[in-house]
C-alpha cells in the first residue's frame, strides 16, 4: 500500500537531487548540480527509500562524461537508506526497513534524497556498519559475486589458481574477500603495484601478490608454474598475449574494463582461453523475474558475510555532507585512476 511520503516530519512533494545537464569536465563548477525533483510515491514493487549515504563508482563517472545536454540526469548507483512507502506488490521490505542497493542503468540515480527503486534488487543492509560503508557494498560485491559464480563457474569445491588483476579497486578487494569466505580451497595471487597495497590483499585473503607494473607473467609463472585456472582483470587494454602467457590451456578470464583493441585477445585463442564480461546491470535490464531477484538473494548473502565479519568495505575516504561539491570531489579521485578501495558521502546538509 502506498502512502503520502513523510520525511523529518514533513509530507514531500519535492526533493533534493544531483547530476548533471551537459558533460562538462569535473574541475566545472557546473559539472554536478543540484535541482529540486517530484516525490513519487511507489507502484507495483517499488520501494521508496530515503538515501542516507552513496558511494562512486568508475561507472558514475563515464556517465558523467557522455551525460546528454538537452536535460538534468541523476547520476549515482550504490546507496544505503531506509525505505520509506511500498509498491502494492512488494513482499521482500516493509517501511523502516534499511537497504542497500546498487540501482540500475535505466532509471535516475541514487544521488538524490528520495529514490524509486525495485524491490528484487535491493538487500537489507548489514547491522553494525556505518551508512557510508553500507553504501560502499553492493556494486562492487556484486560485480565480483557475479564474475566468481556465474563468469567463472566457481563452488565450494572448486579448486586450482586465480588470479586478481586490479586487486586494490574497489570490485578487487570485494572479490578477494569472498574468494576466502566462499571458495577456501582456490588459491589467490593477487597484484599489487607496493609494500603497501600488499599487505592490503594480504589481509583481505590473497596468498601471493605479484607486481603488475613489472613482468606479470613471469612473477606469475613463478607462483603457479603451470599457469593459473581463473583471472579476474579491470586491467586488460594491450594485455592479451601476457594473459595467454600466464594462463592455463582452456582457461577463464573474466574483465570489467572496456578495450579498445579487440583484437588483442586473438592471443589467447591458440590456449582456447573464454573470455567473459561482467556487468552487474544485466539483471535487472534484461532477465525474466527470477533472475532479477537473484540480486536480492546476493545481497542478502553478502549482508550476512558482512554481520559476521568476512568481508568488510574497503574505505579510501568518507566525504560529509552528500552534496553538488563533494560528489565532484569523489568524482575527481575517482577519475584520477588512484583510489584504494570506495569513496563514499554520508548525509544531507539539512536546512534550518
Amino acid at each position: 500500500m502506498t502512502s503520502m511520503t513523510v520525511l523529518h516530519g514533513e509530507s514531500l512533494l519535492s526533493h533534493r537531487a544531483i547530476g548533471c545537464t551537459d558533460n562538462l569536465p569535473v574541475e566545472d563548477d557546473a559539472a554536478l548540480v543540484e535541482q529540486d525533483m517530484p516525490t513519487a510515491d511507489p507502484v507495483g514493487r517499488d520501494l521508496l527509500v530515503e538515501v542516507r549515504a552513496v558511494s562512486v563508482n568508475p561507472i558514475d563517472v563515464k556517465q558523467r562524461r557522455s551525460a546528454p545536454t538537452d536535460g538534468f540526469r541523476v547520476l549515482g548507483f550504490d546507496a544505503a537508506g531506509v525505505v520509506r512507502a511500498v509498491g502494492g506488490d512488494a513482499r521482500l521490505f516493509e517501511v523502516g526497513d534499511e537497504v542497500m542497493y546498487a540501482g540500475q542503468l535505466n532509471r535516475d540515480g541514487s544521488n538524490q534524497e528520495l529514490q524509486l527503486v525495485d524491490e528484487r534488487i535491493v538487500g537489507r543492509a548489514p547491522k553494525d556498519l556505518s551508512w557510508a560503508e553500507r553504501a560502499a557494498l553492493p556494486l562492487t560485491s556484486l560485480t565480483a559475486f557475479e564474475a566468481l559464480t556465474d563468469s567463472l563457474g566457481l563452488t565450494e569445491e572448486s579448486e586450482g589458481t586465480i588470479l586478481v588483476n586490479g586487486a586494490t579497486g574497489g570490485v578487487g578487494t570485494a572479490m578477494l574477500q569472498l574468494l576466502e569466505a566462499l571458495f577456501p580451497t582456490v588459491t589467490v595471487i593477487a597484484t599489487a603495484s607496493s609494500a603497501e597495497k600488499a599487505d592490503l590483499v594480504r589481509s583481505l585473503g590473497a596468498e601471493h601478490t605479484v607486481d603488475h607494473t613489472g613482468d606479470l607473467a613471469e612473477q606469475v609463472l613463478q607462483v603457479a608454474p603451470g599457469g593459473v585456472d581463473w583471472m579476474f582483470t579491470s586491467k586488460s587494454g594491450g594485455r592479451g598475449s601476457v594473459f595467454a602467457d600466464l594462463m592455463k590451456p582452456r582457461g577463464h578470464i573474466v574483465a570489467i574494463d572496456e578495450i579498445e583493441d579487440v583484437a588483442d585477445l586473438m592471443a589467447l585463442k591458440s590456449k582456447a582461453i573464454t573470455w567473459h564480461w561482467e556487468s552487474m546491470f544485466v539483471r535487472p535490464l534484461f532477465q525474466t523475474d527470477q533472475e532479477i531477484t537473484r540480486q536480492h538473494e546476493i545481497l542478502e548473502q553478502v549482508a550476512d558475510l558482512a554481520d559476521e565479519g568476512r568481508i568488510r568495505p574497503v574505505m579510501e575516504d568518507v566525504l560529509r555532507p552528500i552534496s553538488a561539491q563533494t560528489l565532484r570531489e569523489a568524482h575527481r579521485r575517482v577519475e584520477s585512476g588512484r583510489t584504494v578501495g570506495k569513496i563514499a558521502l554520508e548525509g544531507w546538509e539539512r536546512d534550518e
